[in-house]
């Protein structure tokens, strides 16, 4: 088995590699980092969460590292471009981390941060600089930065960067790029007429694809619920009354969509905040914050944050709405099942959603499971109908004032109404065959039928992995299938 010895590393790197726990490379680091350190271009593709960013930051540490130089005034020796702030400060923490022995200097810039203090860092010239294009832009219009000393460029999320959101963006600044120079690109995905437009901006490049291009995280365990529009809400609520909903991403397509779907939640009695383009930068850092130290349990999120957001123990990943480009649901849903771990993905998917259902199925060769809809919350009698919301009476209230949540007292034992209204699916998936006890398909001893785990009023699958194995065969069997619907 390969291990980080085998390809060369400074001892320097090597050592911050073993602080950060990193012992065996992933299959995109075996393949990616020879030719890199090679100078040769290269496109790789990897599923999200495998250690693409590993795979250019090391060979580009070790490369300057060799070949030391001064950085002259205003300049930098590495690009890396990155769509969102949040990759950005991601991608600029592991070269801070993995370069921590050695004497170079890394900076990141993205916008909606004042200019002055990025100026001032570019001032002296950086060895690698992160970048946002918006603002890397500016800052050249402001004569803050040159891109002639570059000798090495790297597109992050290639996919996203080469899109039509990015691309006049990219063409400027590649014109401002020295011609000899190395190019990397990196991305979960690359639909075909992408692919063969970043090759425009690669030399005899090398491609290096360890999976399919979109092919979904295999650990992440994806289900479909087909539910009206005006009761998403509603079966939001639900899902998140269930205490396996521990760490949650809820996506939405829009930014007005993520603010509603959040003062939804907010007052129904449920830690969330949203995290979006239109919020400020301490805005965004402070609600990726909490989410990230366990202090906000749910961040709704649009697709542009949805390539920065690398937090470890997300356990559900939801797409409140399903997202109209097949690719951005591999990388939603690989906010889950990171570093190795399990993780859960459900979609909402309303009729006039059935055409991006079809388009992701057909992007990932899977057919995602149905859930069935649960009858109360289809006939209107469902999702957090326990929580009464007040608002002040008086004028000023109404005006702004922050409404009340008040809960219901219930009975010891009393069920919620939501999971009342899921009770009928969650019978359906514990129903057990030929008897109440005995061993599933797995090995793991089923629990008796009868009885009831606390917060279990979720189909099987839909609860923690701890809590759905024991009833994974009465699930398999009982699950009804799904019913194609024919391309319109």
């Amino acid at each position: 088995m390969p291990s980080f010895d085998d390809f060369g590393f400074l001892p320097p790197i090597l050592d911050a590699l073993a602080v950060e726990g990193y012992v065996t490379p992933t299959p995109i680091q075996v393949q990616a980092i020879p030719h890199a350190m090679a100078g040769r271009d290269l496109c790789g593709i990897a599923q999200t969460g495998t250690g693409k960013t590993a795979a250019f930051a090391l060979p580009i540490l070790h490369r300057l590292a060799v070949r030391p130089r001064p950085t002259r005034r205003g300049a930098c020796r590495v690009l890396v471009l990155s769509p969102t702030r949040e990759l950005a400060s991601q991608i600029a923490d592991s070269f801070t981390a993995y370069g921590r022995g050695l004497p170079l200097s890394t900076a990141v810039v993205f916008g909606g941060v004042p200019f002055g203090a990025q100026q001032r860092r570019l001032a002296s010239g950086v060895d690698i600089l992160v970048a946002t294009p918006g603002r890397l832009l500016d800052l050249i219009d402001r004569r803050a930065l040159v891109l002639s000393e570059v000798e090495i460029l790297v597109l992050d999320e290639a996919d996203r960067m080469l899109d039509l959101g990015f691309i006049h963006a990219l063409k400027r600044i590649a014109r401002l790029l020295p011609p000899q120079r190395q190019t990397l690109l990196f991305s979960a995905t690359m639909p075909r007429s992408i692919a063969a437009l970043a090759e425009d901006y690669l030399a005899d490049p090398v491609r290096v694809a360890v999976a399919p291009a979109a092919t979904t995280v295999e650990r992440v365990e994806q289900s479909v619920i087909f539910v009206p529009n005006e009761r998403k809400r509603d079966l939001l609520t639900a899902l998140l009354d269930n205490p396996s909903f521990e760490r949650v991403l809820v996506f939405t397509r829009t930014k007005h969509g993520a603010d509603r779907v959040t003062r939804h939640l907010v007052g129904a009695g449920i830690d969330a905040a949203a995290i979006h383009g239109n919020k400020s930068q301490p805005q965004r850092e402070r609600a990726l914050a909490g989410f990230r130290n366990g202090n906000g349990r749910v961040l709704v999120a649009t697709d542009i944050a949805a390539r920065g957001i690398d937090v470890e123990g997300v356990s559900h990943v939801i797409n409140f709405e399903l997202p109209n480009v097949p690719e951005d649901y591999v990388h939603r849903i690989g906010r889950t099942a990171r570093a190795g771990a399990a993780g859960m993905a459900v979609a909402f998917c309303s009729d006039d959603e059935r055409p991006y259902l079809r388009s992701i199925e057909k992007l990932t060769t899977l057919s995602v499971p149905v859930v069935p809809m649960p009858s109360a919350l289809r006939h209107g009698n469902g999702g957090g109908e326990d929580r009464v919301e007040r608002a002040a009476a008086s004028p000023g209230a109404r005006s702004g004032a922050a409404s009340q949540s008040v809960t219901r007292q219930r009975a010891p034992g009393q069920r919620t109404p939501s999971q009342r209204a899921i009770e009928p699916v969650r019978q359906k998936a514990r129903r057990p065959e030929g008897g109440t006890s005995g061993v599933t398909e797995r090995g793991n001893t089923r629990r008796d039928a009868t009885r009831r785990d606390p917060g279990s009023s979720l189909p099987a699958f839909l609860l923690g992995r701890e809590q759905s194995h024991s009833r994974a065969a009465a699930s398999r069997r009982g699950a009804p299938q799904r019913k194609r619907t024919p391309a319109i």
